[in-house]
Protein backbone atom coordinates (compact mmCIF):
# COMPACT_ATOMS: atom_id res chain seq x y z
CA UNK A 1 0.00 0.00 0.00
CA UNK A 2 1.23 3.37 -1.18
CA UNK A 3 1.98 6.07 1.96
CA UNK A 4 -0.80 9.37 0.95
CA UNK A 5 0.66 12.53 0.22
CA UNK A 6 0.37 15.58 2.06
CA UNK A 7 -1.55 18.00 0.75
CA UNK A 8 0.24 21.26 0.51
CA UNK A 9 -2.93 23.70 0.75
CA UNK A 10 -5.34 23.16 3.62
CA UNK A 11 -9.39 23.66 3.40
CA UNK A 12 -10.25 27.39 3.52
CA UNK A 13 -7.01 28.39 2.47
CA UNK A 14 -6.54 31.16 -0.08
CA UNK A 15 -4.71 30.68 -3.12
CA UNK A 16 -5.07 32.05 -6.75
CA UNK A 17 -4.47 30.51 -9.95
CA UNK A 18 -1.11 30.26 -11.13
CA UNK A 19 -1.76 29.62 -14.73
CA UNK A 20 -4.90 30.31 -16.97
CA UNK A 21 -6.80 27.05 -16.43
CA UNK A 22 -8.40 25.92 -18.91
CA UNK A 23 -12.01 23.90 -19.14
CA UNK A 24 -10.39 20.23 -20.67
CA UNK A 25 -14.24 18.93 -21.33
CA UNK A 26 -14.71 18.03 -17.79
CA UNK A 27 -16.34 21.22 -16.72
CA UNK A 28 -20.07 21.44 -17.65
CA UNK A 29 -22.00 24.39 -19.10
CA UNK A 30 -19.01 25.80 -20.21
CA UNK A 31 -17.21 25.46 -23.96
CA UNK A 32 -14.24 23.17 -24.07
CA UNK A 33 -11.31 24.83 -24.25
CA UNK A 34 -13.11 28.20 -21.93
CA UNK A 35 -10.98 30.19 -19.27
CA UNK A 36 -12.57 28.88 -16.16
CA UNK A 37 -10.08 30.97 -14.11
CA UNK A 38 -7.32 33.28 -15.42
CA UNK A 39 -3.68 33.97 -13.90
CA UNK A 40 -4.21 35.62 -10.78
CA UNK A 41 -7.56 34.65 -10.25
CA UNK A 42 -8.09 34.56 -6.22
CA UNK A 43 -9.81 31.80 -5.06
CA UNK A 44 -10.42 29.41 -2.03
CA UNK A 45 -9.72 25.98 -1.09
CA UNK A 46 -13.40 24.35 -0.23
CA UNK A 47 -12.14 20.33 -0.51
CA UNK A 48 -9.13 18.71 -0.52
CA UNK A 49 -9.24 14.79 -2.00
CA UNK A 50 -7.38 12.86 -3.27
CA UNK A 51 -6.34 11.41 -6.89
CA UNK A 52 -6.18 7.64 -6.15
CA UNK A 53 -3.84 6.36 -9.35
CA UNK A 54 -1.55 9.16 -9.29
CA UNK A 55 -1.42 10.00 -5.32
CA UNK A 56 -1.24 13.73 -5.59
CA UNK A 57 -4.10 15.73 -3.85
CA UNK A 58 -6.75 17.25 -5.86
CA UNK A 59 -8.16 20.40 -4.73
CA UNK A 60 -11.84 21.96 -4.98
CA UNK A 61 -11.22 26.18 -5.73
CA UNK A 62 -14.18 28.35 -5.24
CA UNK A 63 -12.40 31.02 -7.50
CA UNK A 64 -14.16 34.51 -7.61
CA UNK A 65 -16.18 35.74 -10.85
CA UNK A 66 -14.27 36.66 -13.62
CA UNK A 67 -16.58 39.22 -14.42
CA UNK A 68 -18.43 42.19 -12.23
CA UNK A 69 -21.64 39.91 -11.32
CA UNK A 70 -20.58 36.50 -12.07
CA UNK A 71 -21.38 34.12 -9.98
CA UNK A 72 -17.88 32.26 -8.16
CA UNK A 73 -17.02 29.22 -9.91
CA UNK A 74 -15.83 25.84 -8.27
CA UNK A 75 -12.75 24.04 -10.12
CA UNK A 76 -10.87 20.69 -9.33
CA UNK A 77 -7.08 21.96 -9.16
CA UNK A 78 -3.96 20.03 -9.04
CA UNK A 79 -1.07 21.43 -7.01
CA UNK A 80 1.08 23.29 -9.72
CA UNK A 81 -1.97 25.38 -10.78
CA UNK A 82 -2.20 27.01 -7.61
CA UNK A 83 0.01 29.20 -5.61
CA UNK A 84 -0.56 31.46 -2.11
CA UNK A 85 -1.65 34.84 -2.92
CA UNK A 86 1.69 36.31 -1.47
CA UNK A 87 4.06 35.12 -3.52
CA UNK A 88 5.01 37.17 -6.47
CA UNK A 89 4.35 36.09 -10.18
CA UNK A 90 7.04 37.10 -12.71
Amino acid sequence: MMDLREPIFGWGEKVRAALDLINDGSFPGVGEGAVLAARGTRGEIVNVGHHEETNQPVYLVEFDGAAPGASPLVVGCLEGELERPERERP
